[in-house]
Order: C-alpha cells, then structure tokens, then sequence
C-alpha cells in the first residue's frame, strides 16, 4: 500500500517551526565571540591618575644645540666645523651642565649610517640622553 503525502487541508497552517539554522546561527555566533574574546583583553587594566584642570605654566623654550654631519663626514658644531676629538670635548662640557640643551642631530642622507651611530656613541658616552633626529618631510 503506497502512502499519501497530500494534506488533507491544504490551506491549514505549519504548526512547528525548523530550529536548524537558529541553532546553526547560534553556533556560529558563539564560535566568533569565543574567537574576538581574547583579542579585547590585551590591555592592562591601570587606575590612571586624576589630573585637575589648571591652566599649565609657561616654560622656558627648549634649547637645542645642532650636530650636523656632512655628506664628507665632517662634524659641524651649530657652524663650526669640528673632529670627532673637538665634538667628544663639547659633549663633556655639555654634561657638566646642570640643564644641557636638547641634541639636535643632522645627517646628510648619503652619510653612511656608521658615522651617525659614531656620534650617538659619543652622546651616550658622556651621558646626554636629549636627542632630536631630523629627518626631511616628503
């Protein structure tokens, strides 16, 4: 005896609802969230301090005091052209100090990058740690 599949009413409404894709929706759903979960608790939690709205007090402009180095290699002091001897000299007069003025350090770009390091080791020999680089804006 072969089944009928008809309804009888046809017009009657589907009384149950298919849960499938809700739980295949639910599934992905937790998959993602278990996923991104961890990437958002990188940071490390800090209480930061409270800084109260007082307008800041003026302070006197930095000092800088230029160090260029020329496509030859020559040290210049601001204008003054100086050997490595003469720069390690004004270097240690400049830690002695109390404030010593900011390092601004020039090089032309053709400059092997050694010569550059050579004075940075120069700088930290005589333990000045206020650096700029400049560098040229495309």
């Amino acid at each position: 005896m072969a089944r009928n599949f008809h309804r009888k009413e046809r017009l009657s409404a589907v009384s149950q609802i298919d849960l499938t894709p809700l739980i295949d929706l639910a599934f992905s759903l937790l998959i993602i969230f278990m996923i991104t979960t961890p990437l958002l608790e990188q940071t490390i939690p800090l209480d930061l301090p409270v800084e109260t709205q007082k307008p800041q007090v003026d302070r006197n402009p930095a000092k800088y005091q230029v160090i260029s180095i020329a496509e030859n290699g020559d040290y210049y002091w601001g204008t003054e052209l100086v050997g490595a001897q003469r720069l390690n000299l004004l270097l240690k007069q400049l830690s002695d100090q109390v404030d010593p003025p900011t390092l601004d350090i020039r090089g032309h770009h053709n400059i092997a990058y050694q010569k550059i390091v050579d004075v940075l080791d120069l700088v930290s020999k005589n333990n000045l740690n206020k650096i700029s680089l400049n560098t040229q804006v495309k």
